[in-house]
């Protein structure tokens, strides 16, 4: 079973993303800031992450770099999960190495289908 660890701060967005995953049969693991985050990433390598923009402490982006520039975490793929929708925003997390960007309210099919096309490849 793949486990995906998510990200986020909003209770709602958080609760969706996960009943959605393990509907279609992923481990979920949900954390709520960055530190939460990484004491996860101690303990274990997730098949992918869905990481917030906005979170307390450090941005989604400051963090998707930084795990994007470390060699035990730099093969997680990445889906930044937002509800910022400009080009700039998406052209921000591509330079910080996202590997998927989705704007929020998240459509769950598009959802499913970024998931399993990043685990594949």
């Amino acid at each position: 079973m793949n486990t995906v660890l998510v990200v986020e701060d909003s209770a709602t967005d958080m609760e969706l993303l996960t009943l959605c995953l393990k509907k279609d049969g992923f481990a979920v693991v949900s954390t709520q800031s960055v530190e939460e985050a990484e004491a996860v990433l101690e303990r274990q390598t997730p098949d992918l992450m869905i990481l917030d923009v906005i979170l307390p402490g450090q941005s989604g982006f400051e963090f998707c770099r930084k795990v994007k520039a470390d060699p035990t975490t730099k093969g997680i793929p990445v889906i930044i999960s937002s509800t910022k929708d400009t080009d700039l925003d998406k052209t921000w997390g591509s330079m910080a190495g996202a590997d998927a960007y989705l704007t929020k309210p998240i459509d769950q099919t598009e959802l499913l289908n970024t998931v399993r096309q990043l685990i594949r490849r």
